[in-house]
């Protein structure tokens, strides 16, 4: 975890586990506090007929903060994809409980079509991390 965000030891044994259940590759807390985690799948894809790795290209991101007394945070999540896996995550998603704000390109004559949702909800962010855990798991 990188930073000297201030957050208490609850706050940061939390931020380990949601990353811990999401596969983050990096996770850190940031001011807020904020528990910010990434990941980063696995897309072979090409922009303007360029193979590309980038890490804007492939990204997944996840946060929880304002945590209030109860257990319960502002959790949100994002992810690129392929085209062809939208309308699955988007039920996953809701099936989950957690509420589809965005889905969009971000990219132009990129090769095959990808897209990136981002989503929300008001939970434990654990119980948040398990359900975006069993929605993405498709996605590899």
């Amino acid at each position: 975890m990188a930073g000297q965000v201030k957050a208490s030891p609850h706050f940061i044994r939390l931020c380990n586990q949601f990353s811990s259940i999401l596969g983050g590759t990096e996770h850190e807390i940031t001011k807020g506090p904020v528990c910010f985690v990434t990941r980063n799948r696995v897309i072979n894809a090409s922009i303007l007929g360029r193979r590309t790795t980038s890490p804007l290209v492939r990204y997944q991101l996840f946060s929880f903060e304002s945590l209030n007394s109860s257990g319960r945070a502002l959790c949100l999540g994002e992810t690129a994809l392929f085209q062809n896996q939208a309308n699955r995550l988007l039920s996953n998603l809701r099936k989950n409980g957690i509420t589809v704000t965005a889905l969009h390109n971000h990219w132009l004559f990129e090769n095959p079509r990808l897209m990136y949702i981002h989503w929300e909800s008001i939970d434990n962010p654990i119980a948040f991390a398990r359900k975006v855990k069993r929605s993405i798991a498709f996605l590899g």
